[in-house]
């Protein structure tokens, strides 16, 4: 195998991978959705021809390169259906015939027909796929906005540009059109397209981190292929492009893996505010008990006012009212480090190794005191604790 049937084997099993877990990820997201089920249809056909072409090239098999040729024609098509789902509006006639028509001529002639038509077959289909991803993209682009709410006419957009932005690395697939790439990049793009997909899927904050993630990633992983090809001794630009195109295809498929997996796991694992809206406790202490079972409270101790005598309780009320959750990495919390209170609360810290206290009650004073472990100390750490003191100061004492 040359060099580059190897890179383009890797390429696109890769992509076949990355396609069918987003397929997974998208169904586990909205498994009865009528747009989910569209972009599964798309993923699964482009999943396929990845899988065949990528065995195809490995296996040096002329009939499972043909039948490639089959999802390759039916992709316009399925972009055309998603096309459909996302503006909720029938697509041209037309363009509804020409999809249907050049998938069943396309697809069948280039699998059956004689071996003399191949050449003109590919270039047809090539640009038979171009025409339909261009279609798509300005049936986006022109679409009613009037008709589309504020939310969706953002997502259309980025949609449309993620479609523009796909067409040349599907040129590169063709090399009867690109014929001096060295490695066909048709599945790095679908990769991209389905991450910027699944990033799409989440809060403003989430999408702008899921895209610097992804941005890292792809930087990170082309860098690695490229200082990887200096292996080799006849290194050349072919090449470094060759290794740069299979690392970021395997990390990409790495990082769409991994990220479906934990979010699975963290689905099936309650947390730790879930937890605690589903418990059967109905008192205060009942209520600590059953978050001393979580890791960021299980170093929780309860005191209250009789057992902080020693550190002078009114003292400490004045300054805790206004710091219902405070942190010992704040100190002096905006007091002079000479305040009495500012150095009780410091000794009360250090005597029980805490980071954190926790006012249930100010009057009598109730307080939890508890270590939060250095992995724990986050953001997502501090609105919890914040959240947790709420639902613990409403909780009533007795029943």
């Amino acid at each position: 195998m040359t060099p580059s049937a190897v890179a383009d084997s890797i390429v696109n099993l890769c992509g076949a991978v990355g396609l069918v877990v987003a397929m997974l990820a998208l169904h586990r997201r909205d498994p009865g959705g009528s747009l989910t089920r569209r972009l599964l249809l798309l993923l699964g056909v482009v999943a396929a021809l990845f899988l065949i072409r990528g065995l195809s090239w490995w296996l040096a098999s002329t009939w499972l390169d043909r039948l490639s040729l089959i999802p390759a024609a039916m992709v316009p098509l399925g972009a055309l259906v998603v096309t459909e789902g996302i503006l909720r509006r029938h697509a041209p006639r037309m363009a509804k015939r020409f999809a249907v028509w050049g998938a069943v001529l396309l697809g069948l002639g280039g699998a059956l027909g004689p071996e003399a038509w191949s050449t003109p077959h590919i270039v047809a289909l090539s640009l038979f796929q171009l025409a339909g991803f261009i279609t798509c993209a300005l049936l986006l682009v022109l679409r009613d906005r009037s008709q589309l709410l504020a939310s969706e006419n953002r997502s259309i957009g980025r949609l449309a540009v993620g479609a523009l932005l796909v067409i040349p690395f599907i040129i590169t697939d063709f090399q009867a059109l690109a014929p001096d790439m060295p490695v066909r990049l048709g599945a790095l793009g679908a990769l991209l397209a389905v991450t910027a997909v699944l990033v799409a899927g989440g809060s403003g904050e989430t999408q702008r981190q899921g895209i610097a993630l992804t941005l890292l990633r792809v930087i990170s992983a082309a860098l690695l292929g490229a200082a990887a090809a200096f292996i080799a001794d006849d290194v050349d630009a072919a090449q470094i492009m060759r290794f740069s195109a299979v690392a970021t295809a395997g990390v990409l498929t790495i990082g769409l893996m991994t990220d479906t997996l934990r979010a699975y796991l963290e689905a099936r694992a309650p947390g730790m505010l879930s937890s605690v809206a589903t418990s059967s406790a109905v008192t205060r202490e009942q209520l600590i008990v059953e978050l001393m079972r979580q890791p960021l409270f299980e170093s929780a101790r309860r005191f209250r006012e009789q057992e902080l005598a020693a550190y002078d309780p009114p003292l400490l009320r004045d300054l805790l009212a206004s710091h219902p959750v405070l942190r010992r990495a704040d100190a002096p919390w905006g007091s002079a480090l000479t305040d009495p209170a500012v150095e009780r609360i410091g000794s009360l810290l250090a005597a029980h190794s805490a980071t954190h206290v926790v006012v249930l009650a100010p009057d009598p004073l109730d307080i939890l005191l508890l270590a939060v472990p250095v992995m724990l100390a986050d953001p997502a750490s501090e609105t919890a604790l914040a959240l947790v003191r709420r639902l613990l100061a409403l909780t009533p004492e007795t029943t």
